[in-house]
């Protein structure tokens, strides 16, 4: 069977783009250029140029032309891993910046998340979380205080599971919950985005394998550049 000519432009373009030919955040040559390029009609350049933004690798912006966005980040959702595990496995470069990291009492609804008792203190870590320098989401994080006192600072916001692992824990189940919203100004200015762009929140509690709740974090995920996706 012949492949549509358009799916070969499509695949040859998303080629360049993993080549690093069309950098991330950077203008796309016009369909003219392109349709030259490939020697096809701008409908078919077109049909391609639209798969890819289906996709969430472009992205067109009225008056200014089409944009690579880079490949969505994928999670399938599957017990409990760490964002940086997640971003690793699709062979990206994980970092986070720091925005606040404070020890305060727990608020009702963190305490019931995580099971604490009345006035049980907690680290409230919020951080941006970035994939080869893009950022993804914005992180919420609370973790019962009580299990990282011993810890280094850069210990917990770092490499918070493996500091955990490296303690003797083990790393049980995690309940998530997700839904949308529109990105507020304050959240567009940590993401790069426009103010009112489509978010996911996805809300986590996770566990130890003996059922202790050890973080309970709301995390603001960029629309078009993460996905969850179910595997049966």
């Amino acid at each position: 069977m012949i492949t549509p000519r358009y799916i070969q432009i499509h695949d040859a373009i998303k080629a360049d783009i993993e080549k690093k030919t069309y950098q991330v955040g950077r203008r796309l040559p016009s369909e003219r250029e392109l349709a030259e390029k490939f020697n096809v009609t701008r409908t078919t350049l077109r049909q391609a140029i639209t798969a890819l933004c289906d996709e969430g690798i472009l992205e067109r912006r009225v008056g200014a032309g089409t944009f690579v966005v880079g490949q969505r980040v994928r999670e399938r959702m599957r017990g409990t891993i760490s964002f940086t595990e997640i971003i690793k496995l699709q062979g990206k470069r994980p970092s986070s910046k720091i925005v606040s990291y404070v020890k305060v009492v727990a608020n009702d609804i963190e305490r019931e998340k995580l099971k604490l008792a009345a006035n049980a203190q907690i680290i409230r870590m919020e951080r941006i979380r970035y994939a080869d320098g893009l950022p993804i989401c914005f992180e919420v994080a609370c973790i019962p205080a009580f299990l990282v006192s011993k810890f280094k600072k850069e210990e917990v916001t770092k490499h918070f599971f493996a500091t955990l692992e490296s303690d003797g824990k083990i790393i049980g189940r995690s309940e998530q919950t997700i839904s949308s919203k529109n990105a507020s100004q304050e959240l567009a200015r940590y993401l790069e985005i426009k103010p009112g762009s489509a978010i996911l929140t996805v809300t986590q509690v996770s566990h130890l394998s003996d059922e202790t709740p050890f973080e309970y974090v709301l995390s603001s995920y960029v629309g078009d550049r993460f996905e969850f996706y179910l595997e049966r």
